[in-house]
């Protein structure tokens, strides 16, 4: 099967691929990445015509867009890791250079890289599987009706480990018909080593990206484990035992039940979407050594622990270069603009998802720092009031914080968090921006390294 066809483009790992390799390419990204400039208009009206209809067919059409992008059951066992690889190292323009990144998918980690100019190949993709007949609230039946599947991918597959995930919460609407593999690279496949060794001169740095985050799970088999939620809103301890928002939530959206029924959990494991996979570790230790490669480690247990520190990064080149560094740009999930951040002389702030819990961490940053003339805030909608949903109320107050320009990016406060014409909306309205900046030379990586180690701590490898 083709890779394009197999791996969601509504996953953060293929937004941050696309957004990071169409700066290195030189381009912005419209209709996040999927479609050209030109389309915006009409995809913007379509989507805006969505907008306005009746919420249930607003989540059937949502949920239809993601079923027409998933896997059919029985040709999940044709899908091929190297393929894979293939696919995701296609992305990038080929030219040598100092530095590159691997592992963990993460927003700040991509706009680290768009300041380095250098290439981030991810360990995890996430391929959609589609099925039938399993209320979204029945977790352990959407194991029992996908193991054949899941089978079928890891025995084809041996230098994959297979991260199902069941999030009732946050990706209700997509669920309904689906289930998610998450696959991570516990080998380093072929066309990753031919890339960095393409790619990297000698001397150079690779550099890899370790979220610590772990999740409970349900062990499977030698190379699966059956994820229990997601990291957002609710709580691990939510999922398992569920409570008074989880009952109201159900209740809200007219389910039988009143909790989740997740099988029996026996272990924890690195989270499917953001956490790292340590078994990698051995090849590209390898790697580096052969090549003769510093091999660095940038480690951090939550996914936006980044965040801050590379928003300061970007506040602290602007004010090296005498630019004006009071711009911020708060991004959400996969809603990434590298190219336009840069060209906006912005600060880059990534928000994991539109929860609460990233509301907080982004008003933590906010309470930590120099004030912002002007706040940006885009904010992906999910479709869904799910557990834990930050409100647009709580979001205005983010606004209210800046000196001069508080505004939402391509979000209609009036549809969130069911605003699907925001995909198209949020580049348009950063190409509007009126004062802009030619976009800087790389940043040399032992000036970024020497930025992290001071916030971070030293990034060499402990082995």
């Amino acid at each position: 099967m083709k890779p394009g066809k197999v791996v969601a483009s509504f996953d953060s790992a293929t937004g941050m691929l696309r957004a990071l390799s169409r700066f290195l390419h030189g381009r912005d990204v419209p209709l996040i990445g999927q479609g050209p400039a030109w389309a915006e208009p009409w995809a913007s009206a379509v989507l805006g015509l969505a907008n306005r209809l009746p919420r249930p067919l607003q989540e059937k059409a949502y949920a239809a867009s993601g079923w027409a992008e998933a896997v059919p059951p029985n040709r999940v066992g044709d899908i091929r890791s190297d393929d894979l690889a293939r696919w995701v190292t296609g992305h990038y323009p080929r030219r040598r250079g100092q530095v590159a990144f691997v592992g963990s998918s993460n927003g700040a980690l991509v706009h680290l890289a768009a300041a380095v100019a250098a290439p981030w190949l991810p360990q995890t993709l996430l391929i959609p599987v589609r099925r039938r007949g399993v209320h979204p609230d029945e977790p352990r039946r959407d194991l029992l009706a996908t193991q054949e599947a899941g089978n079928a991918l890891t025995s084809a597959n041996p230098d994959l480990v297979l991260h199902q995930m069941h999030d009732a919460n946050q990706d209700r609407l997509m669920i309904a018909g689906m289930t998610y593999f998450r696959v991570k690279w516990r080998r380093l496949p072929e066309a990753y080593r031919r890339f960095l060794e393409a790619s990297l001169e000698p001397g150079a740095t690779l550099v890899v990206v370790e979220c610590g985050l772990r999740r409970p799970v349900t062990r499977v088999g030698p190379r699966h484990v059956f994820q229990h939620g997601a990291l957002g809103g609710a709580t691990p301890r939510e999922y398992e035992e569920g409570g008074p928002r989880v009952a109201d939530y159900l209740r809200r959206y007219g389910s039988p039940h009143r909790g989740w029924d997740y099988p029996p959990v026996d272990e924890e494991s690195p989270e499917a979407e953001w956490g790292f996979e340590p078994s990698l570790l051995p090849d590209l230790r390898e790697l580096a050594a052969r090549n003769g490669w510093r091999l660095l480690r940038l480690r951090f247990t939550e996914p936006e622990e980044l965040s801050p520190v590379v928003a300061d990064l970007y506040r602290d080149r602007y004010r090296r270069r005498d630019l004006p560094a009071d711009r911020l740009l708060a991004e959400c999930f996969l809603l990434l603009e590298p190219w336009w951040t840069l060209r906006s002389g912005s600060v880059p702030y990534w928000m994991v998802f539109n929860t609460e819990p990233s509301l907080a961490s982004l008003t933590g940053y906010l309470d930590r720092s120099d004030p912002f003339a002007e706040i940006r805030l885009l904010l992906f909608s999910h479709g869904v009031e799910s557990v834990g949903l930050a409100s647009i109320e709580q979001w205005r107050q983010v606004l209210a914080r800046a000196e001069k320009v508080g505004v939402f990016t391509g979000v209609d406060p009036r549809a969130y968090p069911r605003d699907f014409a925001g995909l198209a909306r949020t580049h348009r309205e950063l190409s509007r921006i009126r004062t802009t900046y030619p976009i800087p030379p790389p940043l040399p990586w032992p000036d970024a390294e020497a930025f992290l180690t001071a916030r971070l701590g030293p990034l060499q490898d402990d082995e």
